[in-house]
């Protein structure tokens, strides 16, 4: 490895060592405050060492690791979301009787395996990414373990996650056996050669089963909603946004390599788990009165809409995935603060009789909600509605019908549980229950600013998306 390639993994090395300084904070036995302002700063210098290499790339590090603009993009997407995520994790912890320091360390552990899957150019390093994502999940999930059905949740996500890296396992070795390489360009080179047989295509599906278990796509998706409700809110928040776009960032640079969508086969695949997602996702949550599980249902839907934006397999479609993915990070990050924010120590704010009437009580956490809210149902002038236009786009280009008739009209579905979640906040009735009060006003201001920014982002992404676009075609140009 020379000087140019160490430098580019420098984000990455970075992230590794952020956790090894929490370990020495708690083995000194620093307060919860001190950890968290320095995890918070650790971040930050993530992403500055991100727009300081970013002239060098692309850069390969072979055979494991490609770090060029698109990695970027995607590393820079987690490492935002993670620092939103640790500070609602701070206001969250430090009212419960758990000692909360250790979760910092699994929180920033799976933040690297997630940052390694979008650098991802080998089976070797995808598996060692997605374990350690997977593992520090484990513990993430059950960490309340005295409530919420934690411990439920995490031995769920434990054993299908389990389940779902034996699939990945197989499926790597039958490809393996079949073409003699385990990085992306040495399969596309055999693929070339002698095309996709039987084998090929049995390990394929194997591996498709993993990554719609990650992505929670139908019919796969049946762990979702438990896990999003026995979850800590900052844990789910993680699981909705960071967990799934490490995911999906190497499913896409693995289509990206293989061409994927020189397959037909593989197409219709790819196209019914779509089309199956979208119309699951949006129907089960028709009736949820748990803000969360609805969440969780909905994410399944998102994810069946982006998949609509990965099929064409063009660059229209990887910028409108892109695009989609930030777009749903801020909206699922809003939601989620809003969560935490009238959470208490009691019990967690995911039911939707908490939020009736909020807009007569506190009228700018309801309207931060209902914006998050209209962002999901993809209303004009938020960036949702951007998203779906561009993914739309992408998919007219290629003729791919049928998936976009099916985005436009479960789109329509969903419009009725995310409006009936914005009536509850107009309701004439008030909730009786008591807001949370918090000892830390710095971090509670924080939290409140924090939302509002991410509001104001969704509002300006949805008018003004411009400089959001060209930034992510400059990037994807580094490739």
């Amino acid at each position: 490895m020379n000087e140019l390639q160490l430098l580019a993994l420098l984000p990455f090395i970075v992230l590794a060592m952020a956790s090894v300084i929490v370990i020495l904070l708690i083995a000194f036995r620093l307060s919860h405050t001190v950890i968290q302002v320095v995890g918070f700063l650790m971040m930050c210098l993530v992403v500055f060492a991100t727009w300081y290499v970013k002239d060098t790339l692309p850069k390969e590090i072979a055979p494991l690791f490609i770090v060029d603009g698109q990695a970027a993009l995607f590393t820079g997407l987690i490492i935002f979301s993670v620092l939103v995520i640790g500070l609602f994790s701070y206001i969250y912890f430090e009212e419960r009787e758990e000692n909360p320091k250790e979760y910092y360390i699994l929180l920033f552990l799976a933040t690297l395996g997630a940052a390694i899957l979008t650098i991802s150019q080998h089976f070797i390093s995808l598996f060692i990414g997605l374990e350690l994502l997977s593992v520090s999940l484990y513990a993430l999930i059950a960490y309340l373990r005295n409530r919420n059905n934690a411990v439920e949740a995490g031995m769920k996500y434990l054993i299908l996650a389990a389940i779902s890296s034996a699939f990945l396992l197989f499926g790597m070795a039958l490809i393996y056996m079949e073409t003699g390489s385990m990085k992306f360009a040495g399969i596309a080179t055999v693929l070339g050669q002698a095309g996709a047989s039987p084998l090929f295509l049995m390990g394929l599906g194997m591996i498709v089963v993993a990554i719609g278990f990650k992505l929670a796509l139908v019919p796969f998706h049946l762990w979702a909603a438990d896990v999003y409700q026995g979850s800590p809110s900052p844990v789910t928040a993680f699981i909705a946004t960071i967990s799934k776009i490490g995911t999906f960032a190497v499913l896409l640079r693995f289509s990206q390599i293989i061409h994927l969508q020189h397959y037909p086969l593989v197409i219709i695949i790819f196209s019914v788990i779509s089309i199956a997602s979208m119309i699951a996702g949006n129907i089960l949550a028709l009736r949820q009165q748990n803000l969360k599980r609805l969440l969780a249902y909905s994410s399944i839907a998102h994810f069946g809409y982006l998949l609509v934006a990965f099929l064409p397999g063009n660059e229209a479609g990887t910028e409108a995935a892109i695009f989609y993915l930030i777009a749903y990070a801020i909206t699922l990050l809003t939601a989620f603060g809003v969560i935490i924010l009238l959470s208490s120590r009691q019990r967690e704010a995911d039911n939707l009789n908490i939020y009736e009437g909020l807009i007569w009580k506190q009228p700018i956490i309801a309207s931060i909600l209902a914006i998050a809210l209209f962002s999901l149902a993809g209303i004009p002038l938020t960036a949702g509605f951007l998203a779906k236009f561009f993914i739309l786009s992408a998919g007219v280009q290629q003729a791919v019908w049928l998936p976009l008739i099916v985005l436009v009209l479960t789109s329509v579905i969903g419009l009725y549980y995310y409006l009936r979640i914005i009536t509850t906040l107009f309701s004439s009735t008030v909730s009786t229950e008591s807001m949370p009060k918090t000892i830390h006003p710095f971090f509670h201001i924080s939290t409140y600013i924090t939302l509002v920014i991410m509001a104001g982002l969704l509002c300006w992404l949805g008018v003004f998306p411009g400089i959001i676009l060209s930034s992510i075609r400059t990037f994807l140009l580094l490739h």
